[in-house]
């Protein structure tokens, strides 16, 4: 199984919260079995899903690589920016958008690793 993944390899798709993500470690994919990380990037002026969302199991990590997010998390926002790391717990709404002028990249990590089915879309505030 794979141990190290290269970025160039990892097919871009869209998950059920709107972002474009490529797996770079994925269970199904790789050696990894409780996590997994991924690149996101959502382009200006786009929010991931018009609703917030939440994973039942999952908790997640966002870690901000290029451009600026404002984050909505349980409730709370807050702007994000590049070198800033988001601890997102289990069963907490969230969701975060791009009102800048350039893509925003963020890494996100996933324990246990992203599951589509984990994933329950909200009502819009």
């Amino acid at each position: 199984m794979t141990v190290i993944s290269q970025r160039q390899d990892a097919e871009p798709f869209s998950t059920l919260d709107g972002s474009t993500i490529r797996e770079l470690m994925h269970p199904s994919a790789s050696a990894a079995r409780a996590q997994s990380l991924a690149e996101a990037s959502l382009a200006p002026g786009v929010t991931t899903t018009l609703h917030l969302h939440l994973h039942r199991q999952t908790e997640e990590v966002y870690h901000i690589l290029a451009g600026s997010g404002r984050m909505h998390l349980d409730g709370e926002q807050f702007d994000v920016y590049v070198g800033d790391t988001v601890l997102i717990a289990p069963g907490t709404p969230h969701c975060i958008h791009n009102p800048g002028v350039t893509d925003l990249l963020f890494l996100c990590c996933c324990a246990p690793a992203y599951d589509d089915q984990d994933t329950i879309l909200l009502d819009a505030d």
